[in-house]
């Protein structure tokens, strides 16, 4: 078990091992998205798979590369992390999105964040002309930023961000608003200041979400097609 690891202190063994994209007879296109929590990354990839099919974009979702609950960063008062980097296993992404690259399939098992509800299935990714990487952490590591062809991040001012997580979560998940408030202020907006946001400058194109996507998304989808094709 992690415990009280600054934020600071992200180091993965792997991270800066550089992956070469010459993957023999390659021909996807790989794609990181990254955003804040409730900036809409899930909506857009809704909408982005109702575009394209599964044979045409395959969407690999960064929350099922999530390490064993033991393994997670625990704060000072001995609570869950999940907003960090040192909780996903980027070892084992980087190794399946190479498998991607050279046309082979990839079969995981779905991460339900140990909620004793739901029985995990599994999951399963075809090689794709379009390969897209989503999540909170897809351009923290050094290795698998190096393996993009194209970066997008999707962004969306803070109060709207808090308002929609308050809303998806006392809604959705049952939590109460204090809960919410305090993974926001102890977990959710000091690792995305240090470990998200830096990277929207260096993105390829940033999808504005504050109050909707519709413009980026018809810039997207013209930059899939044109890749497709």
């Amino acid at each position: 078990m992690i415990e009280n690891k600054k934020l600071g202190q992200y180091d993965s063994t792997y991270s800066d091992i550089i992956y070469f994209r010459d993957v023999k007879h390659n021909t996807s296109f790989l794609v990181g998205l990254a955003g804040g929590s409730a900036s809409g990354k899930t909506t857009f990839i809704r909408q982005i798979s109702k575009e394209f099919g599964e044979n045409q974009v395959c969407v690999i979702s960064q929350d099922h590369y999530y390490k064993g609950l033991s393994e997670q960063l625990r704060d000072k008062n001995g609570i869950v992390n999940f907003d960090h980097p040192t909780g996903i296993d980027f070892k084992r992404i980087k190794k399946d999105i190479r498998k991607l690259l050279k046309g082979q399939t990839v079969r995981i098992v779905e991460y339900t964040f140990n909620n004793p509800d739901v029985f995990p299935k599994q999951i399963v990714y075809q090689p794709a002309p379009i390969i897209l990487l989503e999540g909170l952490f897809v351009f923290v590591d050094k290795g698998l930023n190096s393996m993009y062809d194209y970066r997008l991040y999707i962004d969306a001012d803070e109060d709207v961000t808090l308002d929609r997580r308050l809303k998806r979560d006392t809604t959705e998940r049952g939590m109460t608003h204090e809960e919410v408030m305090y993974q926001w202020d102890n977990h959710v907006k000091p690792a995305y200041d240090q470990f998200l946001k830096p990277h929207k400058d260096e993105s390829d194109y940033v999808i504005q979400n504050t109050d909707n996507f519709d413009d980026c998304l018809s810039h997207v989808i013209a930059k899939f097609k044109e890749v497709i094709v």
